[in-house]
């Protein structure tokens, strides 16, 4: 890889891009996006015309990142900037459409893939993030499900497991990135809360409460990540918390276990430590265990990781990582976070580097660089 290069060809495809009609910012974040997949591709498969793959890559990446901002707009337009506590207004056609594309004919998979490409506004490659798939296999799986619906009859609507999964999943899109899309998802859950009475309901609407009473807290004045350890509890919203442990404790009581309650369960005992170190680990790492009785979701694995090794230390967090997949998002900025609780920082410095690039988005990226550089810098003194 000859770095010198790509150094002298940003200024070129910067200018390029921004001539095509692509304003600064947005072209400096294409531009980025590319050197990365530059970084990734070339070595083992380097372009004839340097700067032409540069250009050509960086122009799709800024096409990409417009077309989602035009659909993020648009859905703002259509939905009120936070979602309020309360009774839910009467149920709107946007919540049939999730119980009709989660149509009987499709499998829950499928019928949630088409949900959230249809109704929820998010890409193919989003989805296919959110299922740990290559964006071709969810490209594929969304249309296999238009050709199952075509010319059916949308005379019998899906279950309520479906909706709840494609709700839920709108939610993680919409607390990771835009803000409308969880509060949209909130909106829509109120709703069948209000119409369905089941646990897993309240449970998901608990867990989406306690996780948005955050929000604010989540990013600094300049946009940079705030892990949760570093949060400003102060400003967490106190009323969308006890909105949600409200709720969560009633569907508890009924004794339907089910992931959302459990995993509101762990959201609840963040929310009630005063500080990040009077955290109940020791808990969490049950409800993780509860979790993983109800569902054996690698992701709950890496979780669970990271809460044993505050429960029992890094070691013991670290041997619970060994036997995961390597491959898993976010595994290799675990193993670096764990590392550094145990105090082998250059080991840490470098697998926080190695997890910048494999970063799902451009906030994560730089959180895990800073992340690199300071150990890296006190490598050094």
């Amino acid at each position: 890889m000859n770095e010198a290069l790509l150094r002298s060809l940003t200024p070129s495809v910067l200018a390029l891009l921004v001539r095509r009609g692509a304003d600064f910012a947005a072209a400096e974040d294409a531009v980025q996006d590319a050197l990365v997949e530059a970084v990734r591709v070339w070595p083992a498969d380097p372009p004839r015309d340097a700067k032409g793959w540069l250009v050509t890559v960086a122009w799709r990446k800024f096409l990409d990142q417009a077309r989602a901002d035009t659909a993020r707009r648009r859905r703002e337009d259509l939905v009120d900037e936070e979602p309020v506590p309360g009774p839910a207004p009467a149920v709107d056609d946007t919540l049939q459409l999730y119980f009709l594309c989660a149509h009987p004919s499709l499998t829950p998979s499928s019928a949630v893939a088409l949900t959230l490409r249809a109704v929820g506004g998010l890409t193919t490659r989003q989805i296919a993030q959110a299922y740990l798939v290559p964006e071709a296999t969810m490209a594929q799986r969304i249309s296999r499900a238009k050709r199952t619906l075509s010319g059916v009859r949308f005379e019998q609507p899906g279950d309520v497991v479906t909706v709840l999964r494609v709700l839920y999943l709108v939610f993680n899109e919409g607390y990771s990135g835009d803000v409308d899309l969880a509060a949209e998802a909130i909106r829509l859950t109120r709703q069948l809360a209000a119409r369905v009475d089941h646990p897993e309901v309240a449970g998901l609407l608990a867990l989406m409460l306690l996780h948005h009473a955050r929000r604010a807290t989540r990013t600094a004045p300049d946009g940079s990540l705030v892990p949760l350890a570093g949060q400003d509890r102060s400003r967490w919203d106190t009323v969308s918390i006890a909105e949600g442990v409200r709720i969560l404790q009633a569907a508890l009581a009924r004794d339907r276990l089910g992931e959302f309650q459990a995993q509101a369960a762990v959201a609840a005992l963040h929310a009630d430590a005063p500080t990040a170190e009077e955290t109940d680990w020791v808990q969490i790492v049950e409800w993780y265990d509860e979790l993983l009785r109800l569902t054996d979701n690698p992701v709950v694995r890496l979780n669970r990781a990271v809460a044993v090794g505050e429960a029992e230390g890094p070691r013991a967090g670290l041997t619970a990582l060994a036997a995961l997949d390597a491959s898993l998002p976010r595994h290799t900025a675990v193993a670096a976070y764990l590392h550094e609780r145990d105090g082998d920082l250059a080991t840490a410095a470098r697998l926080y580097a190695e997890a910048a690039h494999k970063a799902p988005n451009l906030a994560e990226r730089d959180h895990l660089t800073r992340q690199a550089a300071r150990l890296n810098a006190r490598l050094r003194t």
